[in-house]
């Protein structure tokens, strides 16, 4: 018997709440074929194997167990491409979406009067309820203003966790997506081509019952990664705009260091500087592994050896960066300035050494 629906399911620690999940839509979908793909990011509390338990008993369920991966964004596009119903549907498994309106949002793509239906806290009916916190909300309103910067068509909630759209247009779109960020419905909104009819539904946002929210800032940092690769991403990479966020970032942290060693505590200012730099060499690795090249995060070992790899290659960097400094500062030239040029400077080298030795993407076989 063919699938109709597919309900794609991303977690991460929500044991808890599979069972409920999957008891709210057996009582909803009678009258229809359907299965649920819960993508795991290998949740330490045991979800996938607790989805696989379960599945020996339902053929309907279904568990795609993710290793050294992460992001709302990759693990529903995975759910969706493993489908082979007509119609797939992107939800929450913390049972804040109200499963009654996989009914009416199914319909209205079935009968031809829309290829994407989106649940809407935002439009006249819709509403957050008691399910987002202050912070989550106010973050929430600012990524929605943001986000309408991008979009191909008006629509009141583009962060929506919570919509449905006919397979063939996800796999038409697929190859236009960037796959960076935590809501999938935001960069397909943004890649869609013109005529995509779209219709939004409102709903009530429940309160979580169980586990925590995700909303932390790797997923902020990643939604501003998606936001910059689709503005600008045609032109300039977004790792380079990501590192170059950083050396923004480095260039305060150096100041401030370079101020604290040369006027509070009086070095000279070669050493000053020759500190700052360390410093805010030390400081970039770390954002720049945490965020930049998320992708290939260093632990453990790993992190200690990409740390001195990452001075290694900075080194050329560092070098003018103090000589630089050091000759404009005994030339006359104010010491704030002096440091920022030096700073500048070294930052050409760093990202290019940086990319070729410190995060160079392993051989493929």
């Amino acid at each position: 018997m063919s699938t109709d629906l597919t309900i794609v399911v991303p977690t991460y620690n929500e044991r808890d709440n599979i069972t409920p999940i999957i008891d709210s839509i057996r009582k909803v979908l009678t009258d229809i074929n359907w299965e649920i793909i819960f993508v795991d990011d290998d949740s330490p509390d045991g979800t996938a194997d607790f989805v696989k338990n379960i599945a020996k008993d339902d053929s309907r369920i279904t568990c795609i167990r993710r290793i050294n991966r992460r992001g709302l964004t990759s693990a529903s596009m995975e759910g969706l491409l493993a489908s082979s119903a007509t119609c797939v549907v992107v939800m929450d498994a913390d049972l804040q979406h109200d499963e009654s309106l996989l009914i009416e949002m199914y319909d209205l793509i079935i009968n031809d009067q829309a290829d994407i239906v989106i649940g809407s806290r935002y439009m006249e009916g819709g509403s957050t309820g008691q399910g987002l916190s202050p912070f989550r909300l106010f973050v929430s309103k600012a990524a929605t203003l943001l986000g309408h910067l991008i979009l191909k068509v008006n629509v009141t909630d583009p962060m929506s966790g919570y919509f449905m759209l006919r397979r063939s247009v996800f796999e038409h779109q697929m190859h236009k997506l960037s796959g960076k960020g935590f809501k999938v419905l935001l960069d397909l909104l943004s890649s869609t081509t013109p005529g995509i009819r779209v219709k939004e539904l409102p709903y009530t946002m429940r309160q979580r019952q169980t586990g925590e929210s995700k909303l932390d800032m790797m997923v902020i940092s990643e939604y501003y990664l998606l936001l910059l690769d689709k503005l600008v991403g045609k032109y300039i990479p977004v790792r380079f705009l990501m590192f170059v966020s950083v050396g923004v970032i480095g260039v305060f942290i150096h100041l401030l260091a370079l101020s604290i060693l040369h006027k509070t505590m009086a070095l000279d200012f070669i050493y000053a500087q020759a500190g700052g730099t360390l410093i805010a060499m030390t400081t970039n690795f770390i954002i720049n592994n945490k965020f930049t090249y998320r992708d290939m995060r260093m632990t453990g070992t790993g992190f200690i050896l990409g740390l001195f790899s990452f001075y290694l290659a900075c080194s050329i960097g560092a070098f003018i960066n103090i000589n630089l400094s050091s000759f404009m500062f005994t030339h006359g030239i104010n010491w704030a300035l002096a440091g920022v040029v030096g700073a500048f400077i070294g930052s050409v080298w760093n990202y290019a050494m940086t990319a070729t030795f410190t995060w160079k993407k392993p051989k493929s076989r």
